[in-house]
């Protein structure tokens, strides 16, 4: 089996066509039509990723994926967002989803998706299983891949998969200015279907918690090429 799929979905059509192209790809899916019922499936299942529609009855998809985030920070979440919601796809961003579908999508942009967060979650085991005691240090910020802990000036620092997943791949690559084709394929993957400005939106949300609340820049802009961590010094 290529691995274990919740789907959280309301929409009866939609959630069994979902369930039939990902049972006929080779995928092990379990259903829930409710939000409490995902929640409570997600919370006591083990899924390599998780379908999430934000429309649901009894509780919100975001409040799903909020509860979740308290306890799970590693299981891949895809929203599945109305073409109008753009509100919400950004709060879903922000409360840790991995990616998110516009409603009504094609199927096979729903694989590559999937694709993309399962080979995104591969790297990152076989990372850690090559560095599971290798901290990552740069000045006084240390990121811990195996443990996902993320540091300044002894600080803990609290980031989503997403921002959690960019600054690594960034601190990897320090010292190189990256450009966004770069992060892109980095961090969501080559066949991620989306705009790039999504990298310059991420930017902001780490630099939120991991800059600006200390004295040192440590995430630099290139105006017209791209982004670059390195120390003020260097």
């Amino acid at each position: 089996m290529k691995g274990n799929i919740l789907i959280i979905e309301d929409e009866s059509k939609i959630a069994r066509l979902l369930e039939m192209e990902l049972t006929y790809e080779g995928y092990t899916v379990t259903c829930a039509t409710t939000g409490r019922e995902g929640l409570v499936k997600a919370l006591t299942g083990e899924y390599d990723l998780i379908l999430l529609d934000i429309m649901l009855p009894e509780l919100s998809g975001l409040e799903v994926l909020r509860r979740l985030r308290e306890t799970d920070k590693h299981t891949s979440v895809i929203l599945l967002t109305a073409r109008d919601a753009t509100p919400d796809k950004v709060s879903g961003l922000d409360l840790g989803a991995n990616d998110y579908m516009t409603k009504p999508f094609e199927i096979e942009k729903v694989f590559a998706r999937i694709r993309s967060c399962f080979r995104n979650r591969n790297l990152y085991i076989e990372s850690n299983s090559q560095k599971e005691s290798t901290m990552l240090v740069l000045d006084e910020l240390a990121i811990d891949p195996a443990t996902r802990v993320v540091e300044r000036e002894g600080i803990q620092i609290d980031l989503t998969p997403k921002e959690f997943e960019l600054l690594l791949y960034l601190i990897q690559n320090r010292n190189q200015v990256l450009n966004r084709e770069q992060i892109i394929n980095g961090v969501w993957g080559h066949e991620f279907i989306g705009e790039t400005n999504v990298v310059d939106v991420y930017i902001r949300y780490v630099r939120k918690k991991v800059d600006y609340p200390f004295k040192k820049q440590l995430i630099h802009t290139y105006r017209g090429v791209g982004y670059c961590i390195k120390e003020n010094n260097k």
